[in-house]
């Protein structure tokens, strides 16, 4: 498998999920599946049917952080040596040169991306037309509506 990148505060977020599913919600389904059983008749037993369902969520969803983690490259860039350009972690100031509307972005890993925050996939297509580019540069990006270019106000390691 490749290694995925992730920021630091991505593999941060990941570990506390993590520990919150192990330590937490584990032990509490167990429980719950427990006391599901005491009840009697498992077959008619909703609380029981619902309890492993929701156990069967929660270990694959331990098993998929714990691949990722493994396979995480975690990628500091307030460590890295700050050539102006644009790479994973940075965070770009763009100007739609169509529209005149300012936007920043955070480029991250797919588990940290959000469009609510402003952080975007090191994979999407924005991503992958900013990396490699420096401020002053303009970015095409192509979208199902055509292509729409960005000039790159700044780049900055934070």
């Amino acid at each position: 498998m490749d290694k995925i990148p992730m920021t630091v505060k991505g593999e941060r977020d990941l570990r506390q999920e993590l520990d919150l599913l192990k330590g937490t919600e584990r032990p509490r389904i167990v429980q719950a599946i427990a006391e599901a059983r005491a009840q009697g008749d498992l077959r008619e037993n909703a609380e029981y049917q619902y309890a492993k369902e929701e156990q069967g969520f929660i270990e694959g969803r331990i098993q998929e952080i714990d691949g990722k983690l493994n396979h995480a490259q975690v990628i500091d860039v307030t460590q890295m040596n700050q050539t102006g350009k644009v790479i994973f972690g940075t965070t770009v100031e763009l100007l739609n040169c169509e529209t005149g509307e300012n936007i920043t972005y955070k480029i991250v890993g797919d588990d940290e991306a959000s469009i609510k925050l402003n952080k975007i996939s090191v994979y999407s297509p924005i991503s992958r037309a900013l990396v490699g580019k420096e401020a002053g540069d303009v970015a095409v990006v192509h979208t199902p509506s055509g292509e729409a270019e960005y000039e790159i106000c700044s780049v900055k390691y934070i």
